[in-house]
């Protein structure tokens, strides 16, 4: 088991390994207590890991209850987080129980979310069961759901007490997820690390590769808890991509469109002088590896429209991060109204 220690305002750990989720009741114990639980899962984990997930948290003798909603980006909604909120008040939950995330991305981020307004906030213990949770939503502490079909536009900061990620759970991912979350771990090799990019186009560990990517971010997170500076440059092609996930209706994974919205990046970097065009090449051999896309094929009055409303926007100017190298990324701000060039040298 690796174990990764994250020393934010409210610090905690993150384990990693095989096996581990039976053994998530005697983690919690730990520091939970007498607590009551509810776990909040959606359709697709429930049959998978649900039960597996009750047993070992009651095995401590708790009390546990399960809360299951319909999987997908349509339900990360307020009013997902309306009903979890609702039943934790009919089932008499207070500030002194726990809520666990079972499942990726959405799930984390719709139950971090319902742990930070509940009561005025409650624990909460994040156990990831994509790549893409394990590796970057579950670390960190923002939650969010979407409005408007625009991504992540309510949300707090809140630190989760706990996270657990059983590799074991990746073996049921199918292999579209999978690379998925394959495209965030290159993501932390194209912002930090050619050698940790080397490493991913050979034979790896892939415990040891999560608990790399978590270290990445804990070296951010922690110097840029509330996303102000710093902890920007984990945005690396999430400007593009969250465009592009828009216009498709989110027919992309997140990770893929990730994929899509890095080579952009790299696309815009080169044409401004700012990045040589071999870099571009480390990037797309990665994407290959792991059977990402690296093109939308949208128009730029497409893209322009969706990106306008990023809230990475900050009044007549956006943020974007653009590389210098594979390995080394900036912060680049511009005005909007370059916007439409910035997306020409993209596409």
């Amino acid at each position: 088991m690796r174990e990764v220690d994250i020393p934010v305002s409210s610090g905690y750990k993150v384990l990693i390994g095989s096996g581990l989720l039976s053994k998530l009741g005697q983690e919690t114990a730990k520091t939970a207590g007498n607590a009551k639980y509810c776990i909040v899962t959606d359709e697709n984990v429930a049959p998978l890991y649900l039960e597996k997930t009750l047993t070992s948290l009651r095995s401590t003798g708790a009390e546990v209850l399960g809360f299951v909603f319909p999987c997908g980006e349509k339900n990360k909604t307020t009013a997902t987080v309306l009903r979890i909120l609702e039943f934790l008040a009919d089932n008499h939950f207070t500030r002194s129980d726990v809520l666990v995330a079972l499942g990726g991305g959405i799930v984390g981020d719709v139950t971090g979310f319902a742990a930070s307004v509940y009561q005025r906030g409650i624990r909460f213990v994040s156990v990831p069961t994509t790549v893409l949770s394990a590796v970057d939503s579950s670390v960190g502490g923002k939650t969010g759901v979407n409005l408007g079909g625009l991504k992540n536009q309510v949300g707090t900061f809140w630190q989760p007490s706990l996270v657990l990620c059983d590799t074991d759970t990746f073996s049921t991912l199918p292999d579209e997820q999978f690379a998925s979350g394959m495209a965030e771990v290159v993501k932390y090799a194209a912002i930090f690390s050619e050698k940790f990019g080397e490493k991913l186009l050979a034979d790896f560990v892939l415990p040891d590769v999560i608990a790399e990517c978590v270290e990445f971010k804990r070296s951010v997170v922690v110097r840029d808890e509330r996303d102000t500076g710093l902890r920007q440059l984990l945005n690396l092609g999430h400007t593009f991509g969250h465009a592009v996930e828009k216009i498709s209706d989110n027919f992309y994974f997140h990770g893929q469109a990730v994929a899509i919205g890095m080579v952009m990046a790299f696309n815009v970097a080169v044409k401004l002088g700012v990045c040589p065009e071999s870099e571009t090449a480390k990037l797309v051999q990665l994407l290959r590896k792991f059977g990402l896309p690296r093109s939308a094929g949208f128009s730029r009055d497409e893209m322009l429209s969706a990106m306008q409303s990023d809230k990475k926007r900050s009044g007549a100017k956006i943020n974007l991060v653009l590389p210098r190298k594979f390995g080394e990324c900036f912060i680049y701000t511009t005005d909007m109204s370059a916007l439409p060039d910035i997306i020409s040298y993209a596409m």
